[in-house]
């Protein structure tokens, strides 16, 4: 990554669809997609990392590769993909570009909420005007301090309150947060048009990785919302969330899984590359991964086994995700804390493989990685910053309690 001149960024048109039927195109078509947009991004990481310019250019180039809709069905003007695909997307982003790849990851769990939450024709209508506009959307609907409050008014609501952090705030089309109802106390997901009044947005987040993620804290103050705004309760509670609704937990999850992964992936990719170029730390009169240089080679051997062993354990939680989702209404909680179990096991081995591998990268390349102009550290800072806000002892301690007890993990939305 990162050393091939910039493609074209035309990408063919989506050809008309029906009002239902299969995806436009396949995965291969996206995953293809994918590659050339993370090429393009690739070509100047480095400079637009260390500039931490609000990514609207960056966006742009996801919404010409058809990538913002990717999720939506065909019969609703979107490419009728699937989550697997969804998820190869994101981590191929990621391993240019981790800050975008998790605007796009956010961006499409916070688009997806609707089919998860709310009724089916409501849910229809939202992912229609979704593709039409061409949104990215952003926020957050995990739970924060303090909390927004939305108060009845006449036929609709009123919204209230200050987010400190949400993803892609600076740059989404709209937002989607978690507000507690006054009345009942109910935490609920609602749909908020940032352009409209009394909605202020601040780019006040100043992390050291993560940087062109568009994140920044939000305020509404007195802010109308029609009762279709209203997407649906987040409650905790097994006997007022559905099953079918529990996934969307483990489903954010996964988006961190495939940012871990193509993190890790990424900067070994750029290592191997410069490796290549250059010559080993340990032994300068040999070109770094020789087989003169067996320090060079266990080091990526053994980078490669961990990186390799979490996609292995992420592609199980995939497909227990996919699973769910297809059940239905037969989906079960126990099939659900199955699935969470799952994708916290791969949530901790890929929070192990960005760590292990954005670290040691830099000592296999030696001093030279500390030069900015190689933007090298820009892996470690990202996958450092995300897992602070996801720690994985949490995701360890779930899976021990459900190993040991059979609990169930707690439905908790990522932040």
């Amino acid at each position: 990554m990162g050393v091939a001149p910039a493609p074209s960024r035309t990408v063919p048109q989506l050809p008309p669809s029906g009002p239902s039927g299969p995806p436009r195109f396949d995965r291969a078509h996206w995953l293809h997609v994918a590659r050339e947009t993370a090429d393009d991004l690739a070509t100047d990481a480095v400079a637009r990392e260390q500039a931490g310019k609000a990514p609207f250019d960056e966006v742009s180039r996801l919404r010409e590769a058809d990538l913002l809709t990717l999720l939506v069905p065909a019969g609703s003007g979107g490419g009728g993909a699937d989550w697997d695909t969804a998820l190869a997307v994101v981590r191929e982003i990621a391993t240019a570009d981790a800050a975008i790849g998790q605007l796009l990851g956010c961006h499409y769990v916070l688009a997806y909420a609707a089919r998860l939450l709310a009724e089916p024709g409501s849910a229809e209508h939202i992912e229609r005007r979704s593709a039409a506009g061409q949104w990215c959307w952003g926020g957050g609907v995990g739970r924060q301090e303090p909390r927004l409050a939305l108060v009845r008014s006449g036929d609709g609501y009123v919204l209230n309150g200050r987010q400190s952090y949400s993803t892609g705030v600076l740059v989404a089309d709209r937002l989607a947060v978690r507000a507690v109802s006054a009345d009942t106390g109910e935490p609920l997901a609602v749909v908020v048009d940032p352009a409209g009044p009394g909605v202020r947005i601040d780019n006040d987040a100043d992390p050291f990785g993560q940087r062109l993620a568009a994140g920044g804290s939000v305020e509404f103050d007195g802010v109308r919302l029609g009762s279709d705004d209203v997407l649906g309760p987040l409650s905790a509670d097994e006997d007022v969330l559905s099953p079918a609704a529990s996934l969307a937990a483990p489903l954010g999850r996964l988006v961190s899984v495939h940012l871990r992964l193509g993190i890790a992936e990424g900067v070994l990719g750029e290592a191997r590359e410069y490796s290549r170029a250059g010559h080993s730390p340990w032994h300068p009169e040999w070109p770094a991964g020789s087989p003169q240089d067996p320090q060079t080679l266990a080091a990526y051997g053994e980078l490669t086994v961990l990186t390799r062993s979490a996609s292995a354990l992420a592609a199980e939680a995939v497909a227990a995700l996919e699973n769910g989702l297809r059940a239905g209404p037969g989906l079960t909680y126990d099939d659900c804390a199955e699935v969470s179990i799952l994708v916290a096991v791969a949530e901790a081995a890929a929070a192990r493989a960005a760590h292990e591998s954005t670290a040691r990268a830099l000592d296999i390349i030696g001093a030279r990685s500390a030069s900015a102009r190689l933007g090298l550290d820009r892996f470690w800072r990202n996958a450092r910053t995300h897992t602070l806000y996801e720690p994985v002892a949490h995701r360890l301690r779930d899976v021990g309690d459900y190993f040991l007890n059979g609990a169930h993990p707690a439905f908790k939305l990522p932040v």
